[in-house]
């Protein structure tokens, strides 16, 4: 082929402890106030509440400028000075169901990317024991349309206008994955896209665009996922030297993409064809093998190893595998977005961790703050996967990105409709002078009987 959580505010108007974790613009100087629900971010794999506990207004935004990525304004006295969404009524929806989890997040455009008023995240394993049957369980299924029904909830009362929904790749493979988008639309109203592996990559790469180092020649992004692992490998001399981080940009990042491939294994399929909780060097050398076997054929046709100078390149991985490392890494007493993404890790870190893993047990890996019972039989399968990339692509550097589909998705429709920084100054412009503004249409009407809108294609 060629080419996070809803944040609080306290009711005095200051961030929540939670919104200066995710919202690097904010002062850090800002005085902070803990937030009804402890925050865990994806890669912990809980939804946090925080609004919806405490009855405040929900308002979070990872900036683009920074190490965390697309999003809001605040003033020293913590209001939204952006406030694109007081003029315009587009809200967005993006939801991943993967093999793994379902994640959703509901956003609104700003001035320099999106400000997050919600999301959701929670483990679901749709894909247990697909691998083995074909088919998706009730058990799977039962757990994933019970997460679909806060998602659907969530989207309802953020009065979403345009939404997309994809499923990946346990609904791919399953020979009832289609009957069970039925039953999704059926029981909750949420009308799934199950795509293709590219659009898969392609929504990757937009979503972590604002996280590539310029200086770079070369990046891998990969996404290590619960059934499948997407691979992209982006020549970034095309992109010029001129690259904004705006969401154009990061939508069109999709033209240096250099080559793609997408690997049928992930965490779920390759921790259960190997074991998950009682793993020694033995079997994980068995898996990183198997997971380099996967790879040679891809490497045989493009030869990225000969091209590309490690030292001119870099990997930036989105996923719970990576995230969970750096937080290991950096020794966080529970997980910390604003610490881990967008920070850098070396090769020699990243086989640290694993080396420490693997001689821990399955009780100690639950044990792990940044692990915990729900991902400890998957992490070392991640770990495997991870490794058989560096010994394939000796890069030294890796940068993590805590996002990865839904920004993606978030980006590509903002794009679509035209969300920059210079059409949210004209609407700002045109709100404040009390014109009409003409940015008020939304994308999609609501559907029938409080069904959230989607928006397939």
């Amino acid at each position: 082929m060629t080419g996070p959580s809803g944040i609080a505010r306290t009711a005095a108007g200051r961030p929540c402890r939670e919104e200066l974790a995710l919202n690097p613009d904010v002062p850090r100087d800002a005085e902070a106030r803990p937030c009804a629900d402890a925050m865990r971010s994806d890669a912990g794999e809980r939804g946090a509440e925080c609004a919806a506990a405490t009855g405040m207004p929900a308002f979070a935004g990872v900036p683009a400028a920074s190490p965390a990525g697309a999003a809001s304004d605040a003033d020293e006295g913590g209001r939204d000075t952006d406030a694109p969404s007081r003029l315009s009524p587009s809200v967005y929806g993006a939801l991943d169901l993967g093999t793994n989890n379902c994640r959703l997040v509901v956003a609104k455009p700003s001035r320099r990317g999106f400000v997050v008023v919600d999301a959701f995240s929670r483990i679901i394993r749709l894909g247990e024991g697909v691998q083995a049957t074909g088919q998706l369980s009730e058990g799977a299924q039962k757990r994933t349309i019970g997460a679909l029904r806060i998602c659907a909830d969530k989207m309802r009362r953020r009065g979403v206008t345009r939404s997309r929904l994809i499923a990946t790749e346990a609904c791919r493979i399953a020979t009832n994955g289609a009957s069970f988008v039925d039953r999704v639309e059926n029981e909750t109203g949420l009308v799934l896209e199950i795509v293709g592996r590219e659009t898969e990559a392609k929504l990757a790469v937009s979503g972590c665009a604002s996280l590539l180092d310029r200086a770079c020649d070369w990046a891998l992004v990969f996404d290590i996922g619960g059934g499948s692992s997407e691979l992209i490998w982006l020549d970034l001399r095309k992109i010029g030297p001129d690259w904004k981080r705006s969401i154009q940009s990061r939508a069109g990042i999709q033209n240096a993409i250099a080559a793609w491939t997408s690997l049928p294994l992930g965490v779920v399929n390759l921790a259960e064809r190997h074991g998950g909780r009682d793993v020694t060097i033995e079997n994980y050398e068995a898996m990183v093998e198997d997971v380099a076997t996967a790879l040679a054929g891809f490497e045989s046709q493009y030869r990225f190893g000969e091209r590309v100078a490690p030292d001119r390149a870099h990997f930036l991985g989105t996923s719970g595998t990576v995230t969970t490392i750096s937080g290991i890494h950096l020794g966080l007493p529970r997980y910390d977005r604003s610490r881990v993404d967008g920070c850098w890790l070396r090769a020699t870190d990243v086989r640290r961790v694993s080396n420490d893993l693997i001689a821990m047990s399955y009780a100690e890996r639950i044990a792990e703050p940044c692990i915990g019972r729900e991902r400890a039989d998957l992490v070392l399968a991640g770990c495997a996967i991870l490794e058989a990339l560096l010994r394939t692509w000796p890069c030294q550097r890796l940068r993590v990105a805590d996002r990865g589909l839904r920004e993606g998705i978030l980006t590509t429709l903002m794009a679509e409709d035209g969300h920059d920084g210079k059409t949210s100054r004209r609407r700002r412009r045109r709100g404040r002078g009390g014109a009409k503004d003409s940015g008020g249409k939304p994308s999609h009407a609501k559907s029938p009987k409080g069904k959230p809108p989607s928006h397939q294609g």
